[in-house]
């Protein structure tokens, strides 16, 4: 990328999140993240460029060197650190705003360090396969897939409803969204195809900011703006057109949903571009069911082998499983922490408090003492697993879709073979993929007190209200009972043989 050449016009808003702001190519398949600080600060820059500068080089060096060893290198792409014109930043900041949703304008875009992240397009990716059909790109955020199981959890209620179900309640009571979302990660990190089929149809029904669908580089559907269901079918129809039995003119939209539903959940389940090498068991089967979720007790026990062991999603679940103490249990090691840096306050360096994110940093967290010795160093590396773990729970998943091209196509795009093939079968058209994950920022050490909070928060409401929806939240309705209302009329084909 050539930064001296940089052109505002070439860049358009892609999306953003609590911490950057990012803004995608028009042409080539590059994104740049940049800062974002309170509003307040508008006028002066909170930091110098030179900490801007190490505060992304920290992104990079703790995906590359501690999230990438955890993940596997196939799954993520750390990017690298740009200068950038200053004008130009300001420009692109101007061009921006407007597009930006109201509810993220508390802050603003970093327009004086100059310093960006630069990273692949994830949505907009090349999938090597001879199709003319552009990919689509799911983007998902999975959240923590497992219940705790520490001694130090006060409240039972936290080893039966997971956080996620639990923290809806509390979102649609102060506003932040206008109806929960039945989604449940367990079911998605279950590896049951049917609990993990429902886990997916709940994204659909209520994406919130968790689940967005990319055809092209461009979102189709997610986020506050691309919520049209029937809009989405349009998009997704010719990519399944002859599965399930179906002509193209004869295939519904519940099957058009239910191909693409299962094409994902079998993307999630392989290797991240290939075959799986084993199972891997959960530990402890009732870590993995959550009562709020909709699953019947029959999917629980029925088919379920658990994660295949390469799988993006075991990968991401061994990783969140690093908090095996919860919030509860870990506060007062980092209380234990805070406190030796207060009496040795040049021991930050030496913990690696803040960095760097090297080979040594990861030899602390993964060489930690299976018991407490009441030493610092046993407090540091579990506060340390802690924050790896919480970034495992905040990643994001982009799954990518593109049709294979393994025959000749015909002046319709498809072959003979495969039309035969997928109409006398009840399987969807055959797809490559492949899998990452983004959104792996280090979490900082200060906010565990915060995380605390919010833990008893969340809690504390749930058990208050006994789980049941405030009043006045929307009611919702079922992706499924919209498509059933389809007046699709039913024709009868005879096909020679």
């Amino acid at each position: 990328m050539e930064v001296d050449k940089m052109e505002e016009n070439d860049w358009k808003y892609h999306g953003e999140g609590n911490k950057s702001l990012v803004v995608s190519h028009v042409q080539h398949p590059r994104v740049l993240r940049l800062l974002k600080y309170p509003a307040e600060d508008s006028e002066n820059a909170p930091q110098t460029p030179e900490q801007a500068f190490r505060q992304i080089q920290n992104i990079v060096d703790f995906s590359t060197n501690v999230m990438s060893s955890l993940l596997g290198e196939k799954f993520v792409h750390s990017g690298e650190v740009v200068k950038l014109p200053l004008e130009f930043v300001r420009q692109l900041s101007i061009k921006v705003q407007h597009q930006r949703p109201a509810w993220r304008c508390d802050k603003v875009m970093d327009i004086y360090s100059g310093c960006a992240l630069c990273l692949p397009n994830l949505s907009s990716p090349t999938l090597h396969q001879p199709t003319h059909t552009p990919p689509l790109c799911i983007e998902i955020k999975p959240k923590c897939g497992f219940l705790p199981s520490s001694k130090h959890v006060s409240k039972d209620v936290k080893t039966k409803v997971c956080r996620f179900c639990m923290h809806q309640h509390y979102k649609v009571a102060n506003g932040k969204w206008k109806r929960p979302s039945l989604y449940c990660p367990l079911d998605l990190f279950s590896g049951n195809k049917q609990r993990m089929y429902l886990a997916i149809k709940q994204l659909i029904e209520e994406p919130q900011n968790n689940f967005k669908i990319f055809k092209g580089g461009q979102c189709i559907y997610g986020g506050e703006d691309f919520l049209d269901l029937g809009s989405l079918l349009q998009h997704l129809r010719p990519y399944f057109l002859y599965g399930n039995n179906r002509t193209n003119s004869h295939l519904t939209s519940k099957a058009v949903l239910n191909d693409f539903i299962q094409v994902l959940v079998n993307a999630l389940l392989s290797g991240g571009g290939g075959d799986g090498g084993g199972w891997t068991e959960r530990a402890g089967e009732g870590r993995s069911i959550c009562e709020a979720s909709l699953i019947s007790r029959d999917m629980i026990w029925n088919g379920s082998q658990g994660l295949p062991r390469d799988s993006v999603l075991s990968r991401i679940l061994q990783t969140q499983m690093l908090d095996s103490l919860d919030i509860e249990g870990l506060f007062p090691l980092y209380r234990r922490v805070e406190q030796h840096l207060q009496d040795f306050p040049k021991e930050r360096d030496r913990l690696q408090i803040d960095g760097p994110y090297n080979e040594a940093f990861l030899e602390k967290l993964q060489k930690c003492p299976a018991e407490d010795d009441g030493s610092i160093e046993y407090a540091v590396a579990k506060v340390h697993q802690y924050r790896v773990a919480m970034t495992a729970k905040d990643c994001s998943i982009m799954v990518a879709l593109g049709p294979s091209g393994e025959e000749e196509e015909d002046n319709d795009g498809l072959s003979s073979q495969r039309r035969q093939r997928d109409f006398l079968s009840s399987r969807p058209p055959g797809f490559s993929f492949s899998a990452s994950i983004l959104d792996l920022d280090p979490k900082p050490c200060d906010s565990i007190p915060r995380q605390l909070r919010l833990d008893q928060k969340i809690v504390s409401f749930y058990l208050r209200t006994s789980g049941a929806l405030p009043k006045g939240s929307l009611p919702r309705q079922g992706i499924y009972t919209a498509l059933d209302r389809e007046r699709e009329d039913c024709m009868l084909f005879f096909h020679p043989v």
